[in-house]
């Protein structure tokens, strides 16, 4: 696992697309937190940073499948995945070490928005007027929420071996689950099932745990998720 762990990070760093990638995020939520009119710190004059926590879901649904995009399909396509199947590495090693590299850059790449909590914290009136422990939930939560989208992106990356597809499909299929299932429950059809339904969406587990208070409920089920993730794409490794 490790060894394709090593590996995995090694190509990221080697080339420009782990750079462009994290740049990208950070400007696009730099300029949600600093600059966009309804959105912006100087804007609202609050030391809040719910803005930021609820548009950056929405930015990881295209950064993560981009991360991810290339893990499976580029070695189908280039057949080293059979290669590599014949090492003495299981198909779990494989697929666990493709999670935690790509995961590893998705933390790397929220890790610098840290220093808008501290921005806020030293702003505020007086210094520290600001919800730590809320802030310390929708962290928890991104974190929880990336692990997800990456196994989301890997197991769409096993589909094809076409980049932009699975590009594609890791989007579609993180955001069906993210907002679609939120959706589906505010459908009038489905009465009091929509109640039901709501609680598997990504975003209400997303957002209870934005409160602050960390139910283990919450986080078992988004765990469980990335594993159902991987487990989808190991035994797409089998066929």
């Amino acid at each position: 696992m490790f060894a394709i762990f090593r590996k995995e990070i090694n190509q990221f760093f080697s080339s420009p697309i782990a750079y462009i990638i994290m740049g990208v995020f950070l400007t696009a939520t730099g300029l949600l937190f600093w600059v966009f009119p309804d959105t912006s710190l100087p804007e609202t004059g609050y030391a809040d940073l719910s803005p930021f926590f609820n548009l950056t879901p929405y930015v990881m649904l295209f950064l993560v499948p981009a991360v991810t995009m290339r893990s499976i399909a580029d070695e189908v396509r280039g057949g080293t995945l059979e290669w590599l199947l014949t090492k003495p590495v299981s198909r779990w090693g494989i697929v666990g070490g493709k999670f935690l590299a790509n995961y590893l850059l998705v933390t790397l790449t929220l890790l610098p928005t840290l220093l808008y909590y501290v921005s806020l914290y030293q702003l505020g009136s007086p210094v520290g007027n600001i919800d730590s422990a809320g802030v310390s939930g929708s962290y928890i939560g991104l974190l929880l929420l990336a692990g997800v989208f990456v196994g989301v992106g890997l197991w769409a990356s096993s589909l094809n071996d076409n980049q932009v597809v699975a590009f594609v499909l890791g989007v579609f299929f993180s955001f069906l689950l993210y907002v679609g299932l939120s959706a589906v429950a505010g459908l009038s059809v489905l009465g009091g099932l929509g109640y039901y339904v709501s609680y598997f969406a990504l975003d209400e587990q997303y957002r209870a745990l934005g409160r602050g208070l960390i139910d283990s409920r919450n986080v078992i089920y988004m765990l469980s998720l990335i594993v159902f993730f991987l487990l989808l794409t190991v035994n797409r490794l089998k066929r």
